[in-house]
């Protein structure tokens, strides 16, 4: 098996030269160069290329690791955890059915904690370096893609030294006797740029409501995945992910319900 690390520099060598041709495609060459020389931009954005190769790294070696059901509780939980730091940061008021939703999952996490005898660092860990890597993106006036394309930019010479070492060390699985493998590592880039691309595109186009639905759509492939591959699905494992979903149902409904409010509400003044 291909160490996580190794998986994730490929990632990243792969993800620059692809995210490169995507950029003069779609002709955003000038917002690159704005963000890269505004000091305070770029800072921003180097903080969260260093938290999302965090997040990544850490699903990486849950998979490989088969805690495919902790990465998946990690990706729902993390809309959660917006609303969380909105009250906690921006002092946002928690609609009730929101504070319904973030309730059941904290119950859920603590069952899996107490009962099943398992912490869940990688679920919380993707969580909140998800949210904190979201949050910081937000504040950064930076298109999806150029930002992207900027923060594995930040992180590919270190990435780029670390294969020419495994290289050098003959422990690379990038190798000419092995081409599936070294077609499997180079596709890493365009795998991770391609989804965020249709993800940014997307969201241009969909309602708030829906984008948030969305979200859940890739820990529930991720939970049926788990599945597939046989990772055994305890009773405090079963109890939690119900939590969760239910918190799922409740905080999808109030997303939509509140954008259809405000689709009808009147214009005054």
């Amino acid at each position: 098996m291909v160490p996580a690390l190794e998986v994730l520099a490929h990632r990243i060598v792969w993800a620059v030269p692809f995210g490169g041709l995507i950029v003069l495609a779609r002709r955003q060459w000038p917002e690159v160069r704005r963000a890269i020389t505004h000091h305070r931009m770029l800072g921003w954005l180097a903080l969260a290329a260093a938290v999302i190769a965090i997040n990544w790294l850490v699903y990486i070696t849950a998979v490989q690791r088969g805690q495919i059901f902790q990465a998946s509780l990690g990706y729902y939980i993390n809309p959660l955890m917006y609303v969380v730091i909105g009250v906690i940061v921006l002092g946002e008021k928690l609609r009730r059915p929101q504070a319904t939703a973030v309730v059941l999952a904290a119950v859920g996490v603590a069952v899996l904690t107490i009962s099943g005898g398992v912490f869940p660092i990688i679920s919380l860990t993707l969580a909140v370096s998800f949210t904190i890597y979201g949050v910081i993106r937000s504040r950064v006036a930076v298109g999806g893609m150029p930002g992207l394309f900027i923060e594995t930019l930040l992180l590919f010479p270190m990435s780029l030294a670390y294969l020419i070492w495994l290289l050098q060390a003959g422990e690379s699985y990038l190798r000419l006797d092995s081409p599936g493998m070294a077609g499997m590592l180079m596709l890493a880039g365009p795998l991770t740029v391609v989804p965020l691309l249709c993800f940014a595109l997307a969201a241009r186009r969909l309602r708030l409501s829906t984008i948030g639905i969305m979200q859940f759509i890739a820990p529930s492939l991720q939970f049926l995945v788990g599945l597939a591959y046989g990772e055994e699905l305890t009773a405090p494992h079963g109890v939690c992910f119900t939590l969760i979903w239910i918190a799922v149902v409740i905080f999808s409904w109030d997303a939509w319900r509140s954008a259809r409010t405000a689709e009808v509400k009147p214009v005054t003044g």
